[in-house]
């Protein structure tokens, strides 16, 4: 995994909105923020790699469920992006309250609270030791955060996207692993087999997006301690998707 025992020097790692919402289901849980900020600030100390994060909406609000009660599926779309926004902005002040300095860098305009995408200020940023974080999506309906986080990986020439999930799976399965026993863990899998097998990974879009640019996807757990690090380092950790 990454290239043998160096592991990874440059990582996005995609964070679910979901994720933050933690038992509640709603908002942002304030320990969970917490365990995530801990997560990056000890890659960043541990490694030295260079972290960009890209988070979900989720927890505040999903466009497909806006969409799912009639409403029109751009503007809930939109609504999404907004709520990334909210959870980038957690995220900061939970880092920077550990002493990691942050960049929220949207993909639409807000120039009160968040500097505008540019990929070479995002890159510029890194180099500095900066963690980015990247928000509002693509900035265009009909896309996943998913797509954003591929997207921004390759744009950023990231080593790998890891994709945290967060409801005790740690990786690809067979099948669904909390309504099937039967179900099993893959420690690898090629991205034409998570398309043509429809593996519940992440969205096809964002799976063709890697596979086109040749970038590693890693599905592991998010929420076990030490895991990022683990992989970062060039430990088998999870799925990894190439």
């Amino acid at each position: 995994m990454g290239n043998g025992k160096a592991g990874y020097r440059r990582i996005l790692l995609k964070l679910s909105g979901e994720a933050f919402a933690g038992e509640g289901g709603y908002g942002i849980d304030g320990g969970v923020a917490d365990l995530l900020a801990r997560e990056i600030v000890d890659v960043r100390a541990t490694t030295g790699a260079d972290v960009a994060v890209v988070v979900g909406g989720g927890n505040i609000w999903r466009g497909m469920t806006g969409a799912g009660a009639g409403m029109d599926r751009a503007q809930a779309d939109y609504m999404g992006m907004l709520a990334t926004v909210i959870n980038a902005l957690g995220l900061q002040d939970t880092l920077e309250r550990l002493g990691q300095p942050t960049r929220v860098q949207t993909a639409i305009h807000m120039a009160q609270v968040a500097e505008p995408y540019i990929r070479r200020k995002a890159i510029r940023h890194l180099e500095k030791g900066r963690v980015v974080i990247f928000a509002g999506g693509t900035g265009n309906p009909f896309f996943t955060t998913d797509t954003a986080a591929a997207l921004r990986a390759v744009e950023i020439e990231a080593d790998a996207m890891l994709r945290g999930t967060h409801s005790g799976v740690d990786g690809v399965y067979t099948d669904d692993p909390r309504t099937n026993p039967e179900a099993t863990r893959l420690d690898e899998v090629s991205y034409l087999d998570v398309l043509n097998r429809g593996l519940r990974a992440m969205d096809s879009t964002a799976i063709t997006l890697c596979m086109d640019n040749k970038l590693p996807i890693v599905v592991f757990d998010l929420m076990r301690a030490g895991n990022v690090r683990a992989i970062v380092e060039g430990q088998a950790i999870g799925t990894l998707i190439h």
